[in-house]
């Protein structure tokens, strides 16, 4: 073959083949560049906890204030000088035992003036009686005028009227001559006194009451609740009337301010009237039995009251339930341990735990930490913790509370 003629033929021939070329080396080069995939990463460990299902009572707390189960003012009835003090202040007393006295000076003169008066009044009676029995038989004979009878007789009504008002004076002199020592009305707990010995007391702005007697072998506690709370009360109670269901009068518990329960449990006296326009609240009073002596007038307390039982209730930890903007949801981890989110409805909080009307179910498994970094769909580790030890009992029947 003639050299001239094959040269072409094989330069055409290598430039044919650099389209090939070049793929080939661009491939081994993306080949080069590219990095292996890196390792998928294990799915996290989650603390979650199962939902609580149990019966749950649903209380509803009022605050209150304790008073004797009677409290009684010790008055100065009189005016004058205080000249004794005859116990012992912060003490218990009994009935009639003396506490007081008075000056009593200023009114035995006017229990003697008053004596004197009653015993003029006495004597010209007697001479009034002996004028119209003088009279009466000379009136009958003619011998004196039927107006000189009528004239005595007249005199004789006249000193039986002194007479009268001459004891009711002396009665009232007495009366204020007692008025000096005062005694206990009953038996109780008596407090500080506002006068001392010496003072001048009965009149104001000197000391008119000057002690509080209470008894305190039962307490009075007086609360109130808000015309919201009543209605939704009386609503419940015609319900319940409505379905049958048979109403008891519930005990109430007392909760104190150290936070412990009071173990006797009260029962409501009475209702008041009317609500309250200013405060738009109804004040409600319960007796407490205190044979203890712990409870004292003036003590601030709870008042917690049953008002109804949810059957079946669902519990969370309140750490579980997340708040946006008002709405309230909970991650529940499903049977291919994916994240679920749920929108929930939380009801009244009992202890650490957080009672849910609606969005969960029994058995369901709620994410119990790390809210900020699960997401929906995602797959995760549960990690079973048990919920808090709560025991059953007092729900306050307010969401959010």
């Amino acid at each position: 073959m003639n050299p001239i003629h094959s040269l072409p033929l094989a330069g055409f021939r290598r430039h044919r083949d650099w389209p090939v070329c070049t793929v080939l080396l661009l491939v081994l080069t993306a080949a080069a560049c590219t990095k292996p995939p890196a390792p998928q990463a294990p799915p996290t460990e989650i603390p979650v906890t199962q939902v609580v299902e149990r019966d749950e009572p649903i209380t509803l707390d009022m605050v209150g204030t304790t008073l004797g189960a009677v409290d009684i003012e010790i008055r100065a009835r009189v005016e004058g000088y205080l000249e004794g003090m005859h116990f012992r202040e912060g003490s218990s007393v009994r009935k009639g035992s003396l506490l007081y006295d008075i000056d009593p000076r200023e009114y035995q003169a006017r229990v003697g003036q008053a004596q004197g008066q009653l015993a003029e009044a006495e004597t010209l009676l007697v001479k009034a009686d002996a004028d119209v029995a003088r009279y009466k038989p000379l009136a009958e004979m003619k011998a004196v005028s039927e107006r000189d009878l009528d004239t005595a007789l007249a005199q004789q009504g006249a000193a039986r009227g002194r007479v009268e008002a001459a004891r009711a004076a002396l009665d009232g002199a007495r009366l204020d001559l007692s008025y000096t020592k005062i005694e206990a009305p009953i038996d109780g707990l008596i407090g500080f006194s506002k006068a001392k010995i010496g003072d001048f007391v009965g009149r104001p702005p000197n000391p008119v009451i000057l002690n509080t007697i209470s008894d305190v072998r039962s307490v009075r506690v007086q609360f109130s609740i808000t015309e919201r709370e009543y209605l939704e009360l009386m609503k419940k109670g015609a319900e319940d009337q409505r379905a049958g269901t048979k109403q008891e009068k519930r005990s109430l518990q007392l909760l104190l301010a150290d936070g412990s329960t009071y173990p006797y449990p009260g029962m409501v006296d009475f209702t008041e009237r009317e609500i309250d326009p200013t405060t738009g609240t109804l004040r409600i009073q319960a007796t407490f039995p205190n044979p203890d002596k712990l409870l004292r007038p003036g003590q601030f307390a709870r008042v917690r009251a049953v008002i109804e039982t949810k059957k079946g209730a669902l519990l969370v930890p309140q750490r579980a339930v997340q708040e946006i903007q008002g709405n309230y949801r909970v991650f529940v981890v499903g049977e291919d341990n994916k994240i679920q989110v749920r929108a929930v409805e939380p009801g009244p909080r009992v202890g650490e735990l957080w009672l849910i009307e609606h969005g969960l179910n029994p058995g369901d498994r709620v994410v119990l930490e790390g809210l900020q970094k699960v997401q929906a769909d995602q797959v995760v580790v549960p990690k079973v913790v048990a919920p808090p030890t709560t025991a059953p009992a007092a729900a306050d029947s307010t969401p959010g509370r």
